[in-house]
C-alpha cells in the first residue's frame, strides 16, 4: 500500500513516500523567506504550489504501484489575500512576521483577548491571521476591500489542486478566528478581525477527502485522493508516537515547541499555551518558541570562528566542538544565564519585544561557559512552557525529543536534567510527513486510534546531581525574564528606532 506524506514547511515543502509505514523515497523543494526589513517574512506562494507538485511528482514517479491517497501537513498562522478569480493579492504572510504587532496590543487594550484566547486555543499575537487582518484592513484598505477571500498556504494549495476553497479545523484554529468547542467562526473575533465568513474558507475536518481537478490530474498524470490533514506540530506529535497521556513531544529545529495530545479542548486563562484541533477527539495543546537551533547558530556564526575552523580541519561538524567544548563546563555555566529571546519569544511570554541577554557574568566566566550557557538557556526557555503545561495535565511521564537538537547527546542529557524527566529520541523518518500519512488512514478507517510505538534511537535519564543544580538556578532564570517586560519595551522601541 502506497501513500504520500506532504509537509508544507516555512522553508521547503517535503514529500514522502511510505509503503505502509516504511519510508520508501523523499523529495524536498527549498525555496526563499523574504525578509526585506526586520518585520516582514512571506513567501511566494505560486512558489510554493509549483514545489507541492514538484515534490508529490518525484515520489509518485518512485512508486511501482497506485497511490492510495497524499495526506498533507503545513505550517500555522499564514495568511494570503485573494482576488475574486483566486489570484494572490499579496504574498504569503508567515508566522514569522510581526508587522501586526502594534495591532496585537489594540486588541489586548481594547477587547477581551483572554476570552479570545480561551475561545480559540491561539495566543492573541502578531503571528495569527486575527492581527494580520487587522493590520491589514487598517493599513492596507484598499487592497483589503478588493480581496475577495482571505487563506492559508494549505488553503491556496487545496484550492489550485481541486477548486474548493476549504480549510481544515487544524490550520483554522491557528488563526485565533475559530471557535474550539462551538467547531465554527467565532463571531467576536471574526468582528475583530473585520471579516465576514464568506471570505474565508469552509470549514472542514482534518479527515477531509477530496478529488483532484481533472485538467490538473491530466497535466500531472496522477490521481489519487488528497486528505486535507492538520497542521505540521500536531501532525509532528502522531509521527513520533506522543499521543498517549504524560508523553509530550519536543521539537527544537530552527525555533521549537513542546506539546501534548488531550481528549477534549483545554482553556488557559492565564494565556499561556495554544490548544489546537487533531481530529474531533484529540486536540494538542502546548508552546512554540521562536529560539531554537537558530541561537546555536548565531553563536556559531557570530563567535566561533576558530571552531568552525578546527571544524573544517578535523572534518566534523562544527556544531560537535561546541558541545565538546560547552561538556568541559559543569551544569549551570557556573551561575552564568542565557534569555534566548534574539528574535522576540512566544511561548511563554508572548512577546515580541522580548530580547536576550546574559546575566550573572563575572570574571571568572569563560567562552565555554557562554556556549554552555546558551545551550541550557534554549532548554530552560522550553522547561518555563513545559510549566504551564503541568497545570493543564500534570507532569510528564516522558519526553519524545525531535529535531536537530536530538541529533547531540550533551543536549539531549540536558534536557533530562533540566526538565528530570526521562527523554527518548523516537526513529523518527520525517515526523510530520509520517503524522499525515497515519491521519489518512485513519480517514479512511484503516485505523480507529493512534497506537502506533516507534523505535527508540537513544535514551536518556535525569542525573540526580545536575537537576539539583538545575532547580536552584531555574526560578531566578524565571524572575528576571518577568521583571525585564519594561526593559524589553524600552530597548526594543530603541532598536526600532535607531538599528
Amino acid at each position: 500500500m502506497y501513500t504520500i506524506g506532504v509537509d508544507i514547511g516555512t522553508t521547503s515543502t517535503k514529500a514522502v513516500l511510505f509503503e505502509n509505514e516504511t519510508q520508501l523515497a523523499v523529495h524536498n523543494v527549498l525555496y526563499p523567506l523574504l525578509t526585506p526589513d526586520t518585520e516582514t517574512a512571506e513567501q511566494d506562494p505560486v512558489v510554493i504550489y509549483g514545489a507541492v507538485l514538484e515534490a508529490i511528482s518525484s515520489v509518485r514517479a518512485k512508486a511501482d504501484g497506485p497511490v492510495r491517497f497524499a495526506s498533507f501537513s503545513s505550517a500555522m498562522h499564514s495568511l494570503i489575500a485573494l482576488d475574486e478569480h483566486g489570484h494572490p493579492l499579496t504574498n504569503s504572510i508567515t508566522w514569522a512576521d510581526s508587522r501586526a504587532n502594534g495591532y496585537t496590543k489594540e486588541i489586548k487594550r481594547d477587547f477581551d483577548a483572554t476570552g479570545l484566547h480561551m475561545r480559540t486555543g491561539t495566543p492573541v499575537h502578531p503571528m495569527a491571521p486575527l492581527s494580520k487582518l487587522r493590520w491589514m484592513k487598517h493599513e492596507m484598505p484598499d487592497l483589503f476591500e478588493r480581496a475577495a477571500k482571505f487563506v492559508s498556504i494549505k488553503e491556496y494549495v487545496f484550492y489550485r489542486l481541486t477548486g474548493h476553497f476549504v480549510v481544515d479545523h487544524s490550520i483554522a484554529s491557528a488563526t485565533g478566528l475559530f471557535n474550539l468547542k462551538e467547531t465554527d467562526w467565532d463571531t467576536e473575533a471574526l468582528a475583530i478581525a473585520g471579516v465576514t465568513p464568506d471570505r474565508l474558507s469552509t470549514l472542514v475536518p482534518t479527515t477531509a477527502i477530496l478529488s483532484l481537478k481533472e485538467d490538473i490530474a491530466d497535466m500531472l498524470g496522477w490521481d489519487f485522493p488528497l486528505v486535507i490533514g492538520a497542521s505540521d506540530g500536531v501532525l509532528s506529535n502522531l509521527g513520533v508516537g506522543a499521543f498517549e497521556p504524560g508523553v509530550v513531544a519536543v521539537t527544537v529545529g530552527t525555533s521549537g515547541a513542546i506539546r501534548t495530545v488531550v481528549r477534549e479542548p483545554v482553556e488557559d486563562a492565564k494565556s499561556r499555551i495554544f490548544c489546537y484541533a487533531l481530529t474531533d477527539k484529540h486536540w494538542v495543546i502546548g508552546g512554540p518558541v521562536n529560539n531554537g537551533g537558530i541561537i546555536l547558530r548565531w553563536l556559531r556564526d557570530e563567535f566561533a570562528a576558530s571552531e568552525v575552523e578546527t571544524a573544517k580541519r578535523l572534518g566534523i561538524d562544527a556544531y560537535d566542538v561546541l558541545t565538546r567544548i560547552a561538556e568541559t563546563v559543569k551544569p549551570g555555566a557556573d551561575g552564568l544565564l542565557f534569555h534566548p529571546y534574539l528574535m522576540g519569544e512566544r511561548a511563554p511570554l508572548w512577546d515580541s519585544n522580548a530580547r536576550g541577554s546574559f546575566f550573572g557574568l563575572s570574571i571568572h566566566h569563560k567562552r565555554e561557559h557562554f556556549i554552555r550557557a546558551v545551550l541550557e538557556g534554549v532548554i530552560f526557555n522550553l522547561y518555563t512552557v513545559m510549566l504551564a503545561l503541568d497545570e493543564m495535565t500534570g507532569a510528564p511521564s516522558r519526553i519524545h525529543a525531535t529535531g536537530g537538537f536530538a541529533q547531540s547527546k550533551l543536549w539531549r542529557q540536558m534536557m533530562a536534567d533540566i526538565f528530570d524527566t526521562p527523554v527518548v529520541v523516537p526513529e523518527s523518518h520525517e515526523s510530520s510527513c509520517l503524522g499525515a500519512v497515519m491521519l489518512g488512514h485513519y480517514a479512511f478507517g484503516d485505523i480507529d486510534d493512534f497506537t502506533a510505538v516507534p523505535q527508540v534511537t537513544h535514551e536518556h535519564r535525569p542525573d540526580a546531581e545536575a537537576t539539583s543544580i538545575y532547580r536552584e538556578l531555574l526560578p531566578i532564570y524565571i524572575r528576571l525574564s518577568r521583571h525585564f517586560k519594561e526593559e524589553y519595551d524600552a530597548i526594543s522601541a530603541f532598536q526600532r528606532k535607531h538599528v
